[in-house]
């Protein structure tokens, strides 16, 4: 898990690192300044664990969309190759474009806030687990409603009746079912979070998307294409 610091802690957003110097993202995470901490639990502490880095490189996938929220996805390179141990690993990509079913347990970290009226995220690093919701209900008119359309680029998870959800500053972080990847934390509703109408929506890792990031950041990269 990473944790992208925009400059004062201005602008916090999660990521996963799956190259010893390259961090996947969302798009919408893009700041001028900032660092990436790695095995990082705390925000308050400086904990020995920790490796912070300055971002070399920010590369948002060219047809990102903040209307649509389509292409929400964005690769970070680090100017140094991260040390592996047991604080910091690299979080695996899947070897096919799988698409969660509806039902599917899933889990989602970050440092977002908590509690909708709260005004700054949590100071330490929380895990909440949550499960994929079928698209068709996330379009229907008691959910999204079509502002935005929940596309086949996008996962739609949370708890059928509310109250486990990402929420804002959880950005950017790696949803993990079946301990892979699938998914880049990307938007959900405004004060909203843990709604039971308004679940998390997630950047699918699709086969397009595995392609992009191969390319991006090399060839050597294990995605299964």
């Amino acid at each position: 898990m990473a944790l992208i610091s925009g400059e004062n802690g201005a602008k916090i957003c999660g990521g996963a690192l799956i190259k010893e110097n390259w961090v996947l993202t969302a798009a919408h995470c893009e700041m001028r300044k900032g660092n990436i901490i790695l095995g990082a639990h705390s925000l308050l502490k400086r904990e020995r664990e920790q490796q912070v880095f300055q971002i070399a490189k920010q590369i948002p996938y060219p047809c990102y969309s903040p209307n649509s929220r389509e292409n929400d996805i964005m690769l970070l390179q680090l100017k140094k190759r991260a040390k592996l141990n047991k604080a910091v690993k690299i979080i695996p990509l899947p070897n096919s474009d799988d698409d969660p079913k509806a039902g599917t347990s899933c889990t989602v970290a970050g440092w977002g806030k908590t509690h909708n009226n709260l005004k700054k995220g949590s100071n330490t690093l929380r895990e909440v687990n949550v499960t994929v919701i079928d698209r068709r209900i996330c379009n229907d008119w008691k959910h999204y409603n079509g502002k935005p359309v929940i596309t086949e680029n996008m996962i739609c998870a949370g708890a059928t009746k509310g109250g486990k959800d990402s929420c804002s500053g959880d950005s950017g972080g790696p949803l993990i079912c079946n301990n892979v990847m699938r998914g880049i934390t990307s938007f959900g509703r405004a004060n909203r979070c843990g709604a039971a109408d308004s679940p998390g929506v997630y950047t699918r890792l699709t086969k397009q998307y595995l392609l992009w990031i191969r390319k991006t950041i090399g060839g050597d990269l294990q995605t299964g294409f």
